[in-house]
């Protein structure tokens, strides 16, 4: 008994404590997934991109300042279809007329009327967040609750809801498309709620652990779960496999610790490659990429500690039923194919090497798109459905903000007027350029004697009020040299009258007040949205799309026009440079991901095979699929959303790699007893459940997500991981048992294990006939 007490290991001790006190850990869990129902509604979920910008970039920095200096008012377009102008006109003020919108831009102009379909562009009193802008939405809503009516608001937060409801749709197809592919692969009937109770058991941790983060992206936190179900099932399924092997000689108790002791070493291996590949998103430039590797990390690590920990118990618990419950094996040979590989070995790999030259080059020029203008979705929501109808029907303003010190109205005329002369620009606001009264703007100086014409005020009073000015603004030589040649703005002495008479240093006529008091609240209310404590915001609407080279040229011009009145003090914020700044972060950020990810795999397959040929034909294999998958958008020449290709190449060689590595290792291990051609057909058969339901898992989660979410930065993820997923399964099971073959002797003498190259010689490694 002692003897047979030393032979444990300490594997196989650490197994059986965990399936001996199965029931304390029953009790562990249990407490954490209450605790995680609760902390779930703490997680905050951000479903603005552009705050994931690196706090480098001219859009962070020009969007931090707008918050801080500038209040932007919430804005909705409504497009009414099949109505006369004269009807638009009159649903036009009594639109106008609903408490919270503060005005409405309609003319007969083609920018708001084109054959019956009529524009309103609405601007409310409050922000997006506010309650009166949601108020006032919802009574628009009611208002044109009769017409054919399209409205496009970003106001409430209702992306967050709709992603939600269609990732619980996500959900319900894939745990369906599981439990199939289960019931396939499976041995035995019971194992299937034993996985999928494991599963779901992580899965409610992980999404309860996220509050950790405190905020996380509306991508992770809509992807994640559908992904750590896809990635992570493998797991489940190996433990499952062992312990029915072991089933077979051994009593329950034992078979769990066995299997268990052997399947940690095999897990864990497994698993190295996906944190690989996710470990690397976390370097990207672009924060998102940390946001999804970090989410994703804890899910991997998260299913693994279930899988060891959880699942154990749960086999020893259901043992009885798994054992009443098998049933035969309802994946075939693939014998079939297996002979197809073996005698094309000489054909396929050639034309395979042509592919990935071709699939390089065409990689290297696909379209991306970095907003989502100009991406498609299959599945689209309301919203989406009405950017659509008015984008098809009307022009659509491409708005730009340029950010410049504020004080000096002589510079921003002159600025502004410059800038109106590019052909690309359509109109800008200004609060200098802005007319005020009788063709005066706001930022023209006037003498006492214009102000006075102006305002019909009593000369000497405006004298008197010109000298009170000259003192507020310590320029006592005005005072001496003669006040009827200074000259100020006429919004600085708008406020400074408004300011003096507010306080009753100065009484002014009741027409005169009132006047002044209207004009005054006009002015402060352009003073909110264009000028700030230390910074004046010019908009400037474009005739340019969005994204495109002549845009970004555009946007240096406008950078450089405005610096030769501000110099560096110059910031441009907006659509069109957040598509520029995430253009060149992309970049970046593509060549990080591509380095980090084959060198992090590069080094787990290092010293999982001990050999230097092995890796580099897996990484070949799955570096080739990552450039097909990614050669359809330029073939389609549909663009592709830049983050699709940073997110799913490194899942893609994380992850689809391990189908590569389950061929692989079986060949190793039978080619020390066989010569390959048998060892390859035998292990592409013993490989095949695996891959099969894995891979098919992992593809049906992609499509499924690209498929159902109408959100085009998650739809075009899931569709290209779907699509890269089939593509490395298709060569893995097909090109990478070719090389592996025709590469033996190679494989042979760059393997450190000298055992393995000692016993293979003495088979007859190096023969081409069986």
């Amino acid at each position: 008994m002692s003897n047979k007490h030393s032979k444990t290991s300490p594997m196989e001790k650490a197994a059986a404590f965990i399936v001996d006190k199965r029931k304390a850990f029953y009790l562990v869990y249990i407490i954490l997934i209450i605790f995680s129902l609760f902390s779930t509604n703490w997680v905050s979920v951000n479903n603005n991109i552009t705050d994931y910008l690196s706090e480098e970039t001219e859009t962070r920095q020009g969007l931090t300042l707008m918050e801080d200096e500038f209040i932007t008012y919430a804005t909705a377009e409504v497009m009414v279809d099949n109505i006369s102008y004269s009807d638009a006109e009159k649903l036009c003020n009594e639109l106008k007329d609903i408490n919270g919108v503060k005005e409405i831009t309609f003319d007969d102009t083609t920018e708001h009327y084109v054959n019956g379909s009529a524009l309103f562009s609405i601007t409310f009193d409050g922000t997006s967040d506010d309650e009166i802008s949601a108020t006032a939405l919802n009574d628009v809503k009611e208002k044109t609750d009769d017409y054919d009516v399209y409205i496009s608001a970003e106001i409430g937060d209702t992306k967050a809801e709709t992603i939600a409801n269609e990732m619980n749709l996500v959900m319900v197809i894939a745990c369906v498309i599981i439990l199939a592919v289960l019931l396939i692969s499976s041995h035995t009937y019971m194992e299937i709620p034993v996985m999928i109770l494991t599963f779901g058991v992580a899965a409610i941790l992980n999404k309860g652990t996220n509050y950790m983060f405190g905020t996380i992206s509306f991508v992770s936190n809509s992807i994640a779960v559908v992904l750590q179900l896809a990635l992570a099932i493998d797991y489940a399924i190996i433990l499952c496999h062992r312990y029915t092997e072991e089933r077979e000689t051994k009593e329950s108790r034992e078979a769990v610790i066995s299997a268990l002791s052997k399947a940690i070493p095999e897990i864990s291996g497994s698993c190295l490659t996906t944190l690989s590949g996710l470990s690397a998103m976390g370097f990207m430039q672009f924060k998102i990429g940390l946001d999804m590797s970090i989410v994703l990390i804890k899910a991997i690590i998260i299913s693994i500690l279930t899988v060891f920990t959880l699942m154990p118990g749960l086999l020893m618990s259901f043992s009885k039923l798994i054992d009443k419950t098998h049933h035969k094996n309802f994946i075939p040979k693939i014998d079939a194919w297996c002979n197809g590989v073996v005698k094309l070995r000489f054909i396929t790999p050639c034309i395979f090497a042509v592919l990935i030259i071709v699939a390089f080059f065409l990689s290297g020029n696909c379209p991306y798109a970095y907003s989502d203008t100009n991406l498609t979705t299959i599945t689209k929501n309301e919203s989406q459905i009405a950017r659509k109808n008015i984008a098809d029907t009307f022009t659509q303003n491409n708005t730009l903000a340029v950010l410049v010190p504020s004080g000096d109205y002589e510079k921003e005329q002159k600025l502004t007027s410059e800038l109106e002369q590019y052909p690309q620009v359509d109109t800008i606001t200004a609060l200098a350029a802005v007319e005020a009264i009788d063709g005066y703007s706001v930022g023209d100086k006037l003498s006492p004697r214009e102000f006075s014409e102006l305002t019909d005020m009593d000369i000497e009073t405006v004298r008197l009020l010109y000298s009170a000015y000259a003192v507020d603004d310590e320029s006592y030589g005005r005072i001496i040299g003669g006040i009827d040649t200074y000259k100020v703005a006429l919004l600085d002495m708008f406020d400074f009258v408004y300011e003096i008479t507010d306080n009753g240093y100065v009484s002014l006529d009741s027409e005169t007040q009132e006047n002044l008091d209207e004009l005054h609240d006009t002015l402060l209310d352009g003073k909110k949205q264009l000028e700030g404590e230390n910074h004046t915001r010019l908009v400037i609407n474009l005739n340019l799309p969005e994204e495109s080279e002549e845009t970004f040229e555009f946007l240096d011009t406008v950078r450089d026009t405005a610096k030769k009145y501000y110099g560096d003090n110059v910031l441009l914020a907006g659509n069109p440079t957040n598509s520029y700044d995430l253009s060149v972060s992309f970049k970046r950020d593509n060549m990080i991901i591509n380095i980090l990810s084959i060198l992090f795999v590069l080094i787990v397959l290092f010293f999982t095979f001990q050999s230097s040929g092995i890796p580099i034909i897996l990484i070949l294999v799955i570096q080739g699929s990552i450039w097909i998958n990614f050669s359809f958008p330029t073939i389609m020449n549909k663009p592709l959303f830049f983050m699709s290709y940073l997110v799913v190449s490194s899942i893609q060689m994380g992850a689809n790699i391990d189908y590569a590595i389950v061929i692989t290792n079986r060949y190793t291990d039978l080619r020390r007893k066989m010569n390959k051609f048998d060892a390859i057909k035998q292990s592409l058969n013993l490989a095949f459940p695996t891959i099969f339901t894995s891979g098919s898992i992992l593809a049906s989660a992609g499509f499924a997500i690209g498929l159902l979410s109408s959100d085009p930065t998650i739809s075009s993820i899931g569709i290209a991981l779907g699509r890269g997923t089939l593509i490395s399964i298709i060569f893995v099971m097909g090109i990478l048992p070719q090389l592996l073959v025709l590469g033996d002797f190679i494989i042979e003498k760059t393997s450190f294990n000298f055992k393995d190259i000692k016993e293979r010689i003495s088979i007859g490694g190096g023969t081409d006939e069986k």
